[in-house]
């Protein structure tokens, strides 16, 4: 008798699991999601998460793993708040060589030790004509301590995060635009320089490239962008990490000047090196030799650079990885998102190093989460990423538990009101309900966070669409039905 009892409970309990999946609006609108024929080839793979009462409400492929595009990014700044701290404020040193004498001559070099800062200069902190104000910092310091030359130069050195360039899977076409600009230990205004160019009113006819701000001394150009009839930016530029030869093509508007592309900065840390020089010698501080970067000087010579035989000047602290994480995952910054995965391994480990890092961020959350965790970059733009629904379920729930919960969520979009989600679902049952990360490049489509329902339930979901047949507005239009099912469930 007590047997059949058991099994009887057991046969009820499992009826109604599988009734709570199969049986609802979200599993039913994920159904029609994927029965459509433009998504007959496309891999599709979904969870919808009840937090309150830990069942899964819908799923589709829950455990099959593909690259999601930006969404990765909930991995990297959950880490970068759990194992930092939001407070957590980057650093870059400053420090001289050498001896000054009587007359502020300085016998030796000014050395700027990147500690993975991305704020130095960054549009995202600084209106367009304060950019330059860490310099002006910077100087000033120089100028108090007396120094009036440098018998030798400003160099940079971003060896923490090493000189891999770019993480694996990155495409040569991504690279050279500022959504493609890697992780510097020694980073400087987002890594970007501005392209400025001017256009002639004819259709179809080659455009001029003016000048770059800022000036990236020896790189050159191949020019291949022409006019059209838009008003849209679809130019490319095509190069890679330390290469200064680079190759632009597409289009732009017709009959423009001073029309803006956004480029990736080749070198980093050199850059750094260079504009902190031009900044002393501004101020009447005579420098001797040129700007250098650490990079350059290993690859010719074995040597080591040892701070404790230098004098530290003063220490520039950044902004916050809580005001990072923020606009990592509201505007998607890629940038931002390669940064703080190398500083957490660097901060952790001591070694910053793209590959290091990426092996950091997979063992950290491994045992955490209890999964195999398959992460290759911080910002979701390698397609070796390979991601579940159920991986992004599992961190969700994670961080739904952490006390770092509140600020987690805080730096997430809001569904038809802010960052990338402003879009979606407005005005529908999904507005203001719907808090998540998404994720888009050519052929991928992705979203996860969470959903507060018209009922009061919390959900958790990840969405990941690979190779449909519809353009990524169709798909994100056809998505927000599930959505919506979400929110009124």
């Amino acid at each position: 008798m007590k047997i059949i009892v058991v099994v009887t409970f057991y046969l009820f309990f499992t009826t109604l699991s599988i009734a709570q999946v199969g049986n609802n609006v979200i599993q039913q609108a994920i159904n029609n999601f994927s029965g459509s024929a433009e998504l007959e080839s496309a891999a599709i793979s979904f969870m919808a998460y009840d937090l309150d009462s830990n069942i899964v409400l819908a799923e589709q492929n829950p455990k099959s793993s593909l690259p999601p595009a930006s969404v990765v990014k909930l991995f990297t700044t959950a880490a970068a708040i759990e194992a930092l701290g939001k407070d957590y404020r980057p650093k870059t040193e400053i420090y001289y060589t050498g001896a000054i004498d009587s007359l502020g001559v300085l016998y030796g070099d000014i050395v700027i030790r990147g500690l993975g800062d991305p704020s130095i200069g960054s549009r995202f902190f600084h209106e367009r004509e304060e950019v330059d104000t860490f310099l002006n910092t910077w100087t000033d310091f120089i100028v108090k301590k007396g120094i009036k030359k440098i018998h030798g130069r400003v160099l940079a050195d971003g060896s923490a995060f090493g000189y891999n360039g770019a993480p694996d899977g990155w495409s040569w076409s991504d690279m050279g635009n500022y959504y493609g600009a890697g992780a510097s230990a020694c980073a400087v205004y987002d890594n970007m320089t501005y392209l400025h160019f001017s256009t002639p009113n004819q259709l179809n006819v080659k455009t001029h490239l003016d000048s770059m701000t800022p000036p990236i001394p020896g790189l050159k150009l191949d020019n291949q962008v022409t006019t059209y009839n838009s008003s849209s930016d679809n130019a490319y530029i095509y190069g890679t990490p330390f290469s200064y030869q680079r190759f632009a093509i597409g289009k732009l508007p017709r009959n423009k000047s001073n029309f803006e592309v956004k480029a990736s900065v080749p070198d980093p840390e050199l850059l750094l090196a260079q504009v902190f020089q031009n900044s002393l010698i501004k101020a009447k501080i005579e420098v001797v030799f040129p700007a250098i970067g650490w990079r350059t000087i290993i690859s010719e010579i074995d040597t080591v650079l040892n701070y404790k035989n230098m004098q530290l000047l003063f220490i520039n602290e950044g902004q916050s990885v809580e005001e990072l994480a923020y606009w990592t995952n509201m505007r998607s910054v890629n940038f931002f998102a390669e940064q703080l995965m190398c500083l957490v391994a660097f901060e952790k480990t001591g070694n910053g190093g793209t590959k290091e890092s990426a092996k950091f961020m997979n063992e950290y959350w491994e045992p955490r989460l209890g999964l195999k965790v398959f992460q290759t970059d911080g910002s979701g733009l390698s397609r070796n990423n390979g991601f579940s629904a159920n991986h992004f379920i599992q961190l969700l729930k994670y961080m739904k538990a952490s006390k770092n919960f509140e600020d987690f969520e805080a730096s997430l979009p809001v569904a038809g009101e802010s960052g990338t989600l402003r879009g979606i679902c407005r005005g529908q049952a999904a507005h203001g309900r719907v808090k998540a990360k998404s994720g888009t490049m050519n052929r991928i489509k992705s979203y996860a966070g969470y959903v507060q329902t018209k009922s009061g339930r919390n959900i958790a979901f990840a969405f990941i669409v690979n190779n449909a047949d519809l353009t990524n507005y169709q798909i994100t239009k056809r998505m927000e039905t599930v959505f919506n099912a979400m929110a009124n469930y």
